[in-house]
């Protein structure tokens, strides 16, 4: 299962992480965003340990979203120690998502 992030979190465990995390910004009343949750479940369990994959509901945490200037969801955010390294706006394929964190795994 994929974590679950918020406004209160994002400080420390995105910004102050030394790993490569992944946040899927996503809300219960978006199509695509659902069909998003079984792909980011998935990456979850085969990075555990090695990069952090989790989910930021965008209308319970709106700061995050107006920081990144997210104007559309889903949209992922891809982070290394710290720092954003990539933004993809839509719904991705698995493999998507999979060669930008191995990029940065690298």
């Amino acid at each position: 299962m994929a974590y679950e992030f918020s406004d209160a979190s994002f400080q420390k465990e995105v910004i102050g992480s030394d790993k490569v995390t992944l946040v899927d910004l996503w809300a219960e009343w978006c199509g695509p965003c659902k069909m998003m949750t079984p792909v980011i479940d998935e990456l979850s369990t085969e990075y555990e340990g090695r990069a952090v994959i989790g989910k930021l509901n965008v209308d319970d945490n709106p700061e995050v979203p107006t920081q990144y200037n997210v104007r559309g969801i889903p949209t992922f955010l891809i982070f290394k120690n710290g720092e954003l390294k990539d933004k993809v706006v839509g719904a991705q394929t698995k493999q998507v998502l999979k060669d930008k964190i191995d990029a940065l795994l690298a």
